[in-house]
């Protein structure tokens, strides 16, 4: 290909196809092995092109990705937000233009440094690890499957999250794309005069990413042996999920309040036979104000008495200014077996239009998209609550796609990471396995065991190593039990933190910049002009 200000037909067809390859690579279609080539299409499709058209490339690619990823956000719109799918559809394409702008940038990012293939191999997966952490917090934050999610089942390889999070695993992954895309080029130029050179980089290339593969996949079976020893000396408690599959369109109705209520009791004394510690209930499986509507909170204390055992069930609360305002928080309550509420938990990342109105003080016209309670108010970062000697870190719904909220409580020595979630939501649909696919890094990044009780699934246990110990189907009640280990050992990730992702930021801000000095120097050519190709 040719320097040119056209992007022909071939190099769009590449660039969308990598956005299909991206998303076959995570759940529902689940291929993990693909994202090790998905961005090897879009990178080709680059070759020869200006930065402006780098970046329209990769927002064709991004768009692709995410259209086909979040597609199930039209289909939570309709049916609880009550949208027209005339409306729904364009918020979707504003949330995908907007996720596909980071694919974009890197596009860009890399017609700029192809120059320099050098620069390809050391640069690039820093700038794709830069993005997805920008992401996490830009705009509130929506890290949702970063590259890296991809490989939730791959146990041996996800082990360095511990170390630098679910970024070192997208490293890896954009490491590899890098020499495949260096490979084909020196094999489609073998002809070239500048062939020799192509063959170094291709071989320098998949040098690099074979040695990264070696130390990541060396790392994760020594950490898992070490893992398990420590494991099996450790102390255990049982705990019970409770799956209810109370339908999204019923729950919040009166009429089926009480009959909510009474089903969640009767599964929870279901677990009593296998003499659980703890059970949890899902995201506001209590459909009510608990401690304030008075018969259903009767019932449910009635039936944590009844069972002899310690509750974490999930509702909607709230906290009266005066007689006209109150706070309301989505909640977790946690009950001994007396029926006594010994703490709260209120979350702290609540979903944008769904739970609060952001910018409302400016936008006062725009409202929630979910009706059935008042705008939520934050809790506080970090909490955790006391279960006799354990802390416990309570992530409510989509809270635990954020890595540093698990990091805080792991930080606050919590015993356990527990996420309560709805994802009725999202009906049946990709979503629940994406979502469930993230909270398994959040365990092997902490070293903590994982509990995850949701209303319609998926529920399941993740031990501190990653291993999916239990799972339950999609809309079917489940009870289930299992002993989990405490483990109280602190990884790097949890005391540091995401300091591989800001060292890549750092390394990209710092090596882009000095490139564009020296092209600048090199006869004031603009760095991100054409001509600087």
């Amino acid at each position: 290909m040719t320097n040119s200000n056209n992007i022909n037909t071939q190099q769009l067809i590449l660039a969308g196809f990598s956005g299909v390859l991206l998303t076959a690579s995570f759940p529902s279609i689940g291929l993990p092995w693909i994202a090790w080539i998905a961005l090897v299409p879009l990178m080709i499709s680059l070759k020869g092109q200006s930065v402006k058209n780098g970046f329209r490339l990769g927002l064709l690619t991004g768009g692709v990705h995410y259209l086909t990823l979040i597609y199930w956000l039209v289909h939570t719109l309709m049916t609880f937000g009550h949208l027209p799918f005339y409306l729904s559809v364009p918020i979707l394409l504003l949330l995908v233009a907007y996720m596909a702008l980071y694919p974009a940038i890197f596009a860009a990012a890399f017609s700029w440094t192809l120059t320099q293939p050098v620069g390809l191999i050391s640069v690039m997966p820093a700038v794709w690890v830069a993005l997805e952490y920008l992401r996490s917090f830009f705009l509130s934050g929506f890290p949702w499957e970063f590259l890296g999610y991809s490989q939730y089942r791959q146990i041996t390889l996800i082990q360095t999250a511990d170390i630098a999070g679910v970024y070192g695993i997208s490293f890896v992954i954009l490491s590899t794309n890098v020499a495949g895309f260096l490979l084909w080029q020196y094999l489609s130029e073998r002809q070239s005069p500048s062939a020799m050179q192509k063959r170094r980089s291709a071989a320098g290339g998949i040098a690099v990413s074979i040695l990264l593969l070696i130390y990541v996949l060396g790392y994760g079976q020594w950490r898992i042996s070490s893992l398990d020893a420590k494991i099996a000396k450790s102390a255990s408690k049982k705990i019970a999920i409770v799956q209810g599959n109370i339908d999204q369109a019923v729950k919040w109705d009166p009429a089926f309040q009480i009959s909510t209520t009474e089903k969640y009791i009767a599964l929870s004394k279901s677990a009593k036979p296998s003499d659980p510690d703890l059970i949890v209930w899902p995201e506001t499986a209590a459909p009510f104000y608990f401690l304030y509507n008075a018969g259903p909170t009767e019932m449910v204390m009635k039936g944590v008495r009844e069972t002899g055992t310690s509750f974490l069930i999930g509702s909607p609360s709230f906290i009266r200014r005066d007689d006209h305002h109150a706070d309301f928080f989505n909640s977790a309550f946690l009950i001994d077996p007396n029926g006594n509420v010994t703490g709260k938990y209120d979350k702290v990342h609540l979903v944008p239009f769904g739970e609060y109105v952001p910018f409302q003080e400016w936008f006062p016209f725009i409202g929630k998209i979910v009706e059935e309670v008042g705008d939520f108010k934050s809790g506080r970062k970090g909490q955790t609550l006391i279960w006799g000697e354990f802390p416990l870190g309570i992530q409510i719904c989509y809270e635990m796609i954020f890595p540093d909220l698990s990091r805080e409580m792991a930080r606050n020595q919590a015993a356990y990471l527990i996420n309560m979630t709805n994802d009725a939501w999202y009906g049946n649909t990709s979503a629940p396995y994406q979502h469930f696919s993230m909270a398994v890094f959040r365990a092997v990044e902490n070293r903590r065991s994982l509990i995850r009780s949701a209303n319609t699934g998926i529920s399941g246990f993740i031990d501190p190593v990653g291993r999916i110990i239990a799972s339950t189907p999609l809309f079917e009640e489940a009870v289930i039990t299992r002993s989990l280990p405490v483990l109280k050992t602190e990884s790097f990730y949890t005391r540091y933190g995401d300091v591989f992702a800001l060292i890549c930021m750092a390394i990209s801000m710092l090596l882009f910049f000095l490139r564009a000095i020296a092209q600048i120097k090199r006869g004031g050519v603009r760095p991100f002009s054409r001509q600087s190709q």
